[in-house]
């Protein structure tokens, strides 16, 4: 659109910034603010990560910025700016999220910590540089790239919104944009959470999974009883919800409760689009199990078009501190990740249906409900195939399309109440430990994301 520049020039700027360290030192300087959502002694950090990390950088990108109140009190606050240039040239709303888990300082190896980037081995290490913080400031310092080169225009127009409450639910943030959705209309959101299918592999994901949480609980008395002279007797808690878990899934991690499942199978676009998806990167953590799941599905198929069952968290008595005691009682919470071709609406009812079928009306269901609900764009959407060409123009590699990641994001919200389309591009990969303990960034994956968005702002401007 504009004469200034060129593209080739706008790649060699992203790249200059990263291999002279400026992407670095702008994401360490991130790292360092202590925004945990999750620790109420670090609220102070929620605000100062949007008042002093992002405010300053926007706005000499030319955008005007506002931070808000969270609509849901004891939340933290949402950045909202946005840089228009022309209303008839295209908008794109960018999101992310400054909040984090909570640090677990003294859980980090020796050496590292949360709030202070440290480079080692190849990775760069400190809390958020990969949830989320590394993310949006890539595509930021990508803008930045294409700015400069353009002599201080971009072409196209651009809305962006940190939120400081995602790794809480994104409480709040529903009520935000139904509220504001007028001043955050866009043509497309295209922002950048979660990991890639593998690490050397380019991504695109239309949507995401969404989170269902329920508890099991089986209460049979008030207290514990010896278990000598009762156990044999005395129904114990931790069998029955034992064998409640039993009848919902197999011992291969079949899911047994079959109305959770998608209602048709796997999309045939969503099985055509992850043919030779590959999947991994997960690190000495993690490991593909290949009889693990519904059968008949590949790896792909099985964590971005399928639902699995997780037991988050089990308990009966006292594990830390075992007594010579019959449980009164027995709990676990467990979480469904479902894809947009399931109901959630049944989940709760479809379960006590199944534990009364099998005779186990003491096991209670308690506090079920969605978390995160789920959300996908069509993989073939003109904005999605657009992106697509974009980013293998600029990398000279294949980029990946999946329908949704394996993970959850508060994409709904966008679609629901603005109508966008989705276009996830994550820079992450799975191995990143991302709400554990040494969560790290690759700079590989970082460096081709710098490329990837400074190629598409430059396409945004070029083109209608």
């Amino acid at each position: 659109m504009t004469g200034a520049g060129s593209r080739t020039g706008a790649l060699a700027r992203a790249a200059a910034m990263f291999d002279e360290g400026r992407l670095k030192d702008r994401l360490a300087e991130l790292v360092a603010i202590p925004s945990t959502a999750q620790d109420p002694a670090f609220d102070a950090a929620l605000g100062q990560y949007l008042d002093t990390g992002i405010r300053p950088w926007a706005e000499r990108l030319g955008f005007g910025v506002r931070i808000h109140d969270n609509p849901v009190p004891g939340f933290g606050p949402i950045l909202t700016a946005e840089r228009i240039e022309d209303p008839a040239r295209p908008t794109i709303l960018l999101y992310g999220h400054g909040d984090t888990v909570r640090g677990l300082d003294d859980q980090w190896s020796a050496g590292l910590e949360p709030w202070r980037l440290v480079e080692r081995d190849g990775r760069w290490y400190g809390r958020g540089t990969a949830d989320n913080k590394g993310q949006h400031a890539i595509n930021l310092m990508a803008l930045e790239a294409v700015l400069e080169e353009r002599g201080g225009k971009l072409g196209c127009n651009v809305k962006l919104v940190i939120e400081m409450a995602e790794e809480r639910g994104s409480r709040g943030l529903r009520e935000f944009v139904a509220a504001h959705a007028r001043m955050l209309a866009a043509d497309a959101l295209i922002a950048s959470d979660g990991p890639r299918v593998m690490p050397e592999v380019p991504t695109i994901a239309t949507g995401t999974r969404g989170t269902f949480h329920f508890d099991l609980v089986v209460k049979l008395r008030d207290g514990g009883v010896h278990s000598g002279h009762w156990g044999g007797l005395t129904t114990d808690p931790a069998v029955i919800l034992a064998h409640a878990i039993g009848t919902m899934m197999d011992r291969d991690g079949k899911i047994l409760v079959r109305d959770w499942l998608p209602r048709n199978g796997v999309p045939a676009a969503v099985r055509g689009v992850l043919d030779g998806c590959p999947v991994g990167g997960g690190g000495e953590a993690a490991t593909i199990d290949e009889g693990w799941g519904e059968p008949g599905l590949t790896s792909a198929e099985k964590i971005y078009g399928w639902n699995s069952l997780i037991i988050l968290a089990m308990t009966s008595g006292r594990p830390e501190n075992p007594v010579n005691a019959v449980a009164p009682d027995a709990r676990a919470h467990c979480q469904i990740r479902y894809t947009v071709d399931s109901d959630p609406a049944g989940f709760e009812a479809a379960l006590r249906a199944h534990l009364d079928a099998h005779g186990l009306q003491a096991v209670r269901i308690e506090n079920a409900a969605i978390r995160m609900p789920a959300s996908r764009t069509a993989p073939d959407h003109p904005w999605v195939v657009w992106a697509r060409d974009s980013m293998e123009t600029s990398l000279g590699k294949r980029v990946q399309v999946i329908p949704n990641s394996s993970g959850g994001l508060p994409g709904d919200v966008f679609v629901d109440h603005l109508g966008v389309p989705l276009v996830w591009v994550p820079h992450s990969y799975n191995g990143c430990k991302q709400h554990g303990p040494d969560e790290h960034l690759l700079p590989g994956p970082a460096r081709e994301g710098l490329l990837a968005f400074a190629g598409m702002w430059w396409d945004l401007g070029e083109k209608a």
